[in-house]
């Protein structure tokens, strides 16, 4: 789009762009998303920005009636494999404050120079001040959802310090902590105190028509006992999963959120979740895993534009709108369960981690990659758990999806149609086709969709 294109979204407060890009306004020193419901303000007072980064480093702060830090997340991010996209995903799961720009240059195969010229060159900010506006939105999640010290908040959001804390809460939403906390709608009685294990509340925004139902069965169909379930009617039941994070684990619950279509003003809507984690600091990444796990960064208007105009298909997206490619809330797990199947409860039962206080029939973390090597080291599940144990395939979010590919095809036994499955979920590309199925090169770059059309009409078997 061009800046005569964006400005036009904004007079029309679509919401199809949230998240695609950013306006500023230089009179008011706000920046807010496209859809924000304030007076549009004149064209030669308009910056538009990629990210919330980059307006941020500009001196703009966040606008507090459309809240442009809790949009989707950009599809371009998840549906692009050069570096941009690649580090724009590990930012996501929050390797910057787990292992500095150093770490993440190392992933990516480049020098910090490089990646910084580039992701500077595109969006406008670098990979510090990307990081830096994820702490921010998660410290705002926590002020505003939970009762927390705000001590502890600041650690738990990945500030190095209490005053880094306050400078950025002040730079990005002109208030303090407190005072962000106070603003917070309909908040709770205050308590005593919080825990982790209180749970937080979140809200995962989608964009456009989401059909839950689908995501849903989806789930239902594939919960591994111990790890995961699916409990309820179809139109109100509740998702539940464990989770391995870098600092701890979790567990998260999340509702499906029927006739979540958007309004007509493209809004698009949110799917509810509760985290409960033995560690905060892992907040950002659990929710990243999530919206991977729901395909809710992904844009719904161009995925069915594209998928509509094949007569084969367009019925199909006429009677599921919104329909999403799920990915994965552990790539390595995910790709294990390709290959091993209805197997999978068993390792799990034998090999996975036992929760220190189960809850309910969730009393198991899916086994680490190294534990399975080492346990079940024949075959082509050795193989595969060896490969993740000792890098030599990866599948985190910054991983080239050619490569891993490769990667797993040369491991004896994994088969094209597994490396396919697991190249779709695990990796979360949006453009698979399965061996031997038919889906037209008219379907890219979202034959994934395709594939999952098929699927849910029947006209394909799952995997």
């Amino acid at each position: 789009m061009d800046e005569d294109s964006r400005y036009e979204a904004v007079r029309s407060r679509d919401g199809r762009f949230d998240g695609a890009f950013f306006f500023a306004v230089e009179t008011t020193g706000i920046y807010c998303r496209p859809s924000c419901p304030a007076v549009t303000p004149k064209r030669h007072n308009v910056r538009f920005f990629a990210t919330a980064a980059a307006a941020q480093g500009s001196g703009f702060r966040a606008c507090r009636r459309c809240r442009p830090d809790a949009v989707p997340g950009s599809a371009d991010w998840n549906a692009r494999a050069d570096v941009v996209g690649r580090a724009m995903r590990l930012i996501g799961d929050g390797v910057v404050d787990r292992e500095g720009v150093a770490g993440l240059a190392a992933r990516l195969g480049y020098s910090a120079r490089q990646v910084q010229r580039q992701l500077t060159a595109e969006l406008g900010a670098g990979p510090v001040a990307l990081a830096r506006a994820q702490r921010a939105h998660t410290a705002r999640v926590l002020l505003q959802t939970t009762d927390l010290p705000v001590t502890q908040i600041a650690f738990a959001a990945g500030f190095a310090s209490v005053r880094q804390f306050n400078d950025t809460i002040r730079a990005v939403y002109a208030s303090t902590p407190s005072e962000l906390r106070a603003a917070a709608p309909q908040r709770r009685p205050a308590r005593r105190a919080d825990t982790p294990s209180a749970g937080i509340p979140l809200r995962l925004a989608h964009r456009g028509p989401y059909h839950a139902g689908a995501v849903f069965d989806l789930l239902a169909r594939e919960a591994v006992p111990g790890i995961e379930e699916v409990s309820g009617a179809p139109g109100g039941r509740t998702y539940r999963r464990t989770l391995r994070l870098p600092y701890g684990t979790g567990i998260v619950a999340v509702d499906e959120r029927p006739g979540s279509s958007g309004s007509a003003r493209h809004r698009g809507g949110w799917l509810d979740a509760r985290l409960h984690l033995t560690d905060l600091r892992d907040l950002t990444t659990a929710v990243q895993r999530l919206r991977r796990l729901f395909d809710l960064d992904a844009d719904p208007y161009a995925v069915d534009e594209r998928l509509g105009s094949d007569p084969r298909l367009a019925p199909l997206v006429a009677a599921r709108p919104g329909l999403r490619s799920p990915g994965a809330a552990d790539p390595e797990e995910l790709a294990i369960r390709a290959l091993v199947g209805p197997a999978a409860e068993q390792l799990v039962r034998r090999y996975g981690k036992a929760l220190d206080v189960p809850c309910g029939t969730l009393t198991h973390v899916f086994p680490e990659p190294a534990v399975l090597a080492e346990a079940e080291p024949g075959g082509t599940l050795g193989a595969l758990t060896a490969a993740f144990a000792d890098g030599a395939v990866r599948l985190d979010p910054g991983a080239d999806r050619d490569d891993a590919q490769a990667a797993l095809l040369a491991l004896p036994g994994l088969d094209g149609a597994t490396v396919a499955a697991i190249r779709t979920r695990a990796l979360g590309d949006p453009d698979v086709a399965p061996p031997d199925t038919d889906v037209p090169d008219s379907c890219r770059p979202w034959r994934s969709y395709a594939v999952q059309h098929l699927r849910t009409a029947g006209e394909l078997e799952y995997r």
